[in-house]
């Protein structure tokens, strides 16, 4: 079992490494989960359980950490965060966890680089990704993509379909098909990131990194998009609606050609 620790535990840094591949990673986990009520009326919503898992949100996202080479990661808390802290410290983590914990609210930003002054190698790069993802696609892929491009930051894009069926029509506005839950003709941030070390100190103390950080480094030609591979799982767990999919995509096996999914991806198991 690897060891938890909380906010009051001295730092010890880790070895040096030269690898382009982060070890080491923060996850966004203050959120209130309003739209995912009466689930986290009394946790918060990482700690929310994909039905017929039996394990949280967040720990399927730290078992995802482990296995592309994460040793370390900080865990960002906030709503109900006692709740988030007891699950991690009798969990069997399969990485070193700290949690942090904002005494008053930072902004994303803010929070991003309260979290991130806390990872035990700061002159090395980082991933981050936000705490009600369920995902699973090679970050030591995207690593390398951000590398390669002499990033100081890197997005995962997701192409998620849209929930709605979609009506292709002629120019003479005539019906000609019905799509059902087509992919969006547009990118979204997937919300899981690669930061070089450098990043850190461009974020704002208070705010939102991607009204400020994000659009700085764009027009610099130093933010980078790194779109989900074909055959990519991923989803956001927003709403009571997105478990119940979840969890009939977990039982189906193969992910369906439903909103948040791609192609047919295997679900990931934890």
């Amino acid at each position: 079992m690897v060891r938890f620790m909380s906010d009051d535990d001295e730092r010890r840094p880790g070895p040096p490494h030269q690898s382009a591949r982060p070890t080491q990673a923060v996850v966004l986990a203050g959120g209130q989960g309003s739209r995912l009520r009466p689930y986290t009326d009394d946790r918060p919503k990482p700690m929310v359980e994909i039905p017929g898992t039996g394990t949280p949100i967040i720990g399927h996202q730290l078992a995802w950490l482990a296995a592309e080479g994460v040793t370390d990661a900080v865990v960002s808390c906030g709503h109900l965060a006692a709740v988030l802290q007891d699950w991690l410290e009798t969990a069997d983590l399969p990485l070193r966890v700290r949690t942090v914990v904002e005494k008053e609210p930072l902004g994303r930003g803010g929070g991003l680089k309260f979290a991130a002054a806390r990872l035990p190698e700061p002159d090395q790069p980082w991933y981050a990704t936000n705490g009600d993802i369920w995902t699973r696609f090679s970050l030591r892929d995207m690593a390398d993509f951000h590398d390669e491009r002499g990033a100081t930051a890197t997005l995962a894009l997701a192409r998620p379909r849209i929930p709605w069926g979609a009506v292709e029509t002629n120019e003479f506005g005539h019906v000609l098909d019905f799509i059902e839950s087509p992919p969006s003709p547009y990118l979204i941030n997937a919300g899981v990131y690669v930061f070089s070390a450098a990043f850190t100190a461009l974020l704002p103390d208070r705010g939102d990194h991607e009204r400020t950080t994000f659009p700085r480094l764009a027009r610099e030609r130093r933010l980078a998009g790194f779109p989900l591979p074909q055959g990519a799982y991923w989803r956001a767990i927003d709403t009571a609606k997105d478990l119940t999919e979840a969890a009939k995509e977990l039982a189906s096996g193969p992910a369906p050609q439903g909103h948040g999914s791609f192609d047919t991806a295997p679900v990931p198991h934890g």
